[in-house]
């Protein structure tokens, strides 16, 4: 019953077999391989549109470098206070960025709302020397709460933040069955001049860049990403659905990804840590005063993943309904 994380998981098998496939013989270097092209290629029709796409083998460097090609050192950056970008990166987007701001803003359920955006912009006006510039607008979906926007929230916020449409796509794929292997995605190719160089120079560059493409291409063909997501939030659904019929156990807001947030009593909470149970607590982060666990519960943030069993979740249930 490990719940703690999506990075708990391996590789699916198919990107292992293409892995190995990859491994047989001489290939140029550096990105410069058929896998490599072919990633880019399928890419490019899952998003049907010509962008230009860059492989990287962590989701740090990924959405750093993307932040950076955006932002100069003087530039701000908004975001959810809760943001990953903002809590769980090391200070990498600033350090890429050579010193950008991020800057966080409130929204309910781990989501940016409208009037934080235009309350910042206000308070960030261009050309006021003493101030950082605001230059990118983070989103993160789904949220830190595994909570979605919806596409009038996405519209609404790009339009305040710069007429419309995203520009840069930080495609995760190592949480949901590649081993190392993220893609930036540039819809608007004149902004990814540079990129390569961000790359290389930020040491993310790899010589044996067909294992990135030979990872992506696997991950891709067929809609198996597709395939992979759609198991793991089925395993969250289960798990939300099988808690949410559970006494005194209560989930603040609906599971619309593969996270399940839950307050839980302590009873249960000892019961399943005492099972082998592993999942994080999650302190209030994202509740309002009145949704905060009491002395007797705990908050907590459930993971399923594309590799999590029925019978994990299930198991996982009966205790704590037992308890």
């Amino acid at each position: 019953m490990d719940f703690a994380s999506d990075n708990s998981s391996g590789a699916s098998d198919r990107v292992l077999a293409a892995l190995v496939a990859a491994n047989a013989g001489a290939a140029m270097p550096y990105g410069a391989d058929p896998w490599t092209a072919a990633a880019e290629q399928a890419v490019q029709e899952v998003f049907e549109r010509d962008c230009a796409v860059f492989l990287l083998p962590t989701g740090t460097a990924a959405n750093a470098l993307a932040l950076a090609a955006l932002t100069p050192p003087h530039g701000a950056i908004f975001c959810h206070e809760e943001a990953h970008i903002a809590n769980d990166e090391c200070g990498a987007p600033e350090f890429f960025s050579a010193g950008a701001k991020l800057v966080g803003l409130t929204g309910a359920q781990g989501r940016i709302s409208l009037d934080a955006l235009k309350g910042a912009l206000a308070r960030f006006p261009r050309g006021l020397v003493k101030q950082v510039q605001p230059s990118a607008l983070s989103i993160t979906q789904a949220t830190e709460c595994g909570t979605l926007y919806g596409l009038d929230e996405l519209d609404a916020l790009c339009a305040a933040a710069h007429g419309a449409g995203v520009d840069v796509l930080s495609f995760g794929a190592t949480k949901n069955g590649t081993f190392c292997c993220e893609a930036v995605i540039f819809f608007d190719p004149a902004l990814a001049q540079d990129f390569a160089f961000r790359r290389k120079r930020g040491g993310h560059t790899l010589s044996k860049g067909r294992f990135l493409g030979a990872q992506m291409s696997a991950y891709l063909e067929g809609g198996h990403w597709l395939d992979l997501a759609r198991h793991a939030n089925a395993m969250a659904d289960r798990l939300a659905q099988g808690l949410g019929t559970c006494p005194r156990v209560r989930l603040p807001w609906p599971c619309d990804a593969n996270e399940v947030f839950a307050i839980l009593p302590r009873a249960a909470d000892a019961a399943l840590k005492a099972a082998g149970a592993l999942y994080y607590q999650w302190g209030n982060r994202g509740l309002t005063v009145s949704e905060a666990p009491q002395a007797d519960e705990v908050f907590v943030r459930l993971l399923p993943s594309f590799a999590t069993r029925p019978q994990e979740v299930d198991r996982f249930i009966e205790i704590v309904r037992a308890t």
